[in-house]
């Protein structure tokens, strides 16, 4: 039997693309409470099945695919300019191929105005109307309206044609950050990128007998299973260590470890890794908003995706990119790095910010361990003194030194030196990934 929120997501799911959604026309339609209807319409915007946007509402969208993240829809260009739709809501849902500025005569825009594309372009209406004759859609920058004939032209297109405050280059750059952002995104792995999914993994129900645990384990040599109850959803862990010396016939839930940890497909695989050490953890369930088990993600395929993403090249730049790129060991020594100070890394005072400053000595402990003790490791705790203002421009000498390292936990001692002077001093403590 479907919970009340599954049949909120199945109801979302069976209206058109472009249905305007309401908490309170959900919550009369399948007679259930608001609030309800309000977490339900919560998820279906995480799981990228609707999209709210300011002064439109909550409209029905097409998911994503995949390949097409970097790809932004129109309800998205809408909150990243703080827009307003003039018309053409239910095209809202599509997504650009690219976008135009509409800087040049008519007849050379339309060269580059295709279906698909977005027109960025002032108070120029035979501009918007050629546009949305050729399958395109239209933001109007300068906080400009247009037309009733050309807003009528846009719903019949189902091709949204918006406006916005900002010029037309402020606009463009939003949007080129925008699409910069979601590159970056794509490069994140989360959970549901590498989860076993439940129809291909093994788990035991709470009513079932401990014999049960025998079985599955002659069948697949695994010693972890999660425990669901009758609705399928987690109730449970059980692994080897419960199971010593207990009767084969007593039930599950007598002997299984209540409340599990327990993630979702959202959840980013680097937390993911964090977890699985900080809790000494081998296998967590994965579920959905009504915690049902949808599968289970291992340490060993954290680790293989943590390898997988260290030998991808890089799309999408983050400062964490910028201060590896920019650290580099000193010749015949892998145990010190240099780093030159760029302008990516400073403050607005022009000065290396506290948070790159912290970044480059965590890096660099990293390293020294991945050389010295092969392996990984998840920050637990990092004092950090700034002696002194770091200049742009600057070239630091950075000096990690293990002052401890057992077989999971490591101490280092981290000395940030600006030609001859010290600039800043940090004592590390973490836990170690073995490779």
């Amino acid at each position: 039997m479907t919970t009340k929120h599954e049949q909120i997501l199945q109801h979302i799911l069976s209206l058109e693309i472009g249905h305007k959604i309401s908490v309170r026309q959900i919550a009369k339609t399948l007679n259930l409470s608001e609030g309800t209807a309000y977490r339900a319409i919560k998820d279906a915007e995480n799981q990228g099945l609707v999209s709210t946007i300011e002064r439109v509402g909550t409209i029905r969208i097409e998911r994503k695919k995949k390949e097409n993240i970097e790809r932004l829809t129109f309800a998205e260009v809408i909150n990243v300019v703080d827009g307003q739709v003039l018309g053409g809501r239910k095209g809202l849902h599509k997504t650009l191929s690219k976008f135009v500025i509409g800087a040049m005569q008519l007849d050379a825009m339309m060269r580059y105005t295709e279906a698909g594309s977005l027109l960025i372009v002032g108070n120029r209406v035979k501009a918007h109307e050629l546009a949305l004759s050729e399958g395109a859609a239209v933001l109007i920058t300068g906080g400009f309206d247009t037309n009733d004939d050309i807003k009528q032209l846009a719903d019949e297109k189902e091709l949204p044609i918006m406006s916005t405050s900002y010029d037309t280059f402020t606009v463009a750059a939003m949007i080129n950050r925008a699409i910069y952002d979601q590159l970056i995104k794509k490069e994140i792995v989360f959970v549901g990128d590498i989860y076993t999914p439940s129809n291909q993994s093994y788990y035991l129900y709470a009513k079932d007998k401990l014999k049960r645990w025998y079985e599955l384990n002659d069948k697949s040599t695994h010693t972890r299973y999660p425990v669901v109850d009758e609705k399928e959803r987690v109730a449970g862990m059980i692994t080897s260590k419960d199971i010593i010396g207990k009767d084969q016939n007593i039930l599950i839930e007598k002997v299984m470890t209540k409340n599990p940890i327990v993630v979702q497909d959202k959840t980013s695989l680097a937390y993911v890794a964090h977890m699985m050490v900080w809790e000494g953890i081998e296998v967590v369930p994965v579920v959905d908003a009504s915690q049902k088990l949808k599968g289970v993600v291992s340490r060993q395929d954290v680790l293989k995706a943590l390898q997988q993403i260290q030998r991808q090249p890089q799309v999408g730049e983050t400062i964490d990119d910028v201060v590896s790129r920019n650290l580099q060991a000193i010749e015949g020594d892998e145990t010190i790095f240099q780093a030159h100070v760029t302008p990516q890394m400073t403050n607005q005072l022009g000065t290396l910010s506290n948070g790159v400053f912290t970044a480059l000595m965590t890096e660099a402990s990293s390293r020294v361990l991945r050389h010295i003790k092969k392996g990984d490791l998840v920050v637990e705790n990092l004092t950090v003194y700034f002696i002194k203002p770091v200049q742009i421009d600057s070239n630091l000498i950075i000096k990690p030194e293990l002052l401890e390292a057992g077989r999971i936990y490591a101490k280092i001692d981290v000395e940030v030196y600006n030609g001859k002077k010290m600039v800043g001093k940090g004592l590390l403590m973490a836990q170690l990934i073995d490779r």
